[in-house]
């Protein structure tokens, strides 16, 4: 199942994430694909305010993996874009089907390595409407999620 939403502002953005962020629970993974700009990172820091992580989220492009604390739970945030070219194993195993909910920007260049069960987010950009952000959000949404 594909549900698609036009966004219109970084705030649309941040809600979407933000009631999503109430159906999930771990072991979920959410992939985030899209290019540079589109969103992801910010998309990660709203959902991660809505499953109560306190500390400040941001990319980590250069040590791959940050992963937080909340209440109940770790939350993973995964930026995989420096491993292109890379066979290297991360102890996904670990990462994926432990006590944490995981986001991964850039999935597809570790698509061997994810869980077969996952939330799929593509962020596209669409264009820019008087200085405000535009994006489709597109989230093939697995029957789990749906059920909740």
């Amino acid at each position: 199942m594909t549900i698609e939403f036009d966004v219109h502002s970084q705030e649309e953005t941040e809600q979407i994430a933000k009631k999503l962020a109430g159906l999930l629970s771990p072991p979920d993974v959410i992939t985030l694909e899209g290019d540079l700009g589109a969103g992801k990172t910010t998309f990660t820091k709203a959902l991660a305010k809505g499953l109560g992580i306190t500390r400040t989220v941001n990319s980590p492009t250069f040590t791959i993996l940050k992963q937080y604390e909340g209440e109940d739970f770790l939350f993973n945030h995964l930026d995989v874009y420096r491993l292109a070219d890379s066979d290297e194993d991360l102890g996904w195993d670990e990462l994926f089907y432990g006590d944490a909910i995981s986001v991964v920007e850039w999935a597809h260049l570790i698509e061997d390595d994810l869980p077969s069960e996952r939330l799929e987010i593509q962020l596209q950009h669409t264009g820019i409407l008087q200085e405000s952000f535009c994006s489709s959000l597109k989230v093939d949404v697995m029957k789990r999620f749906v059920r909740r």
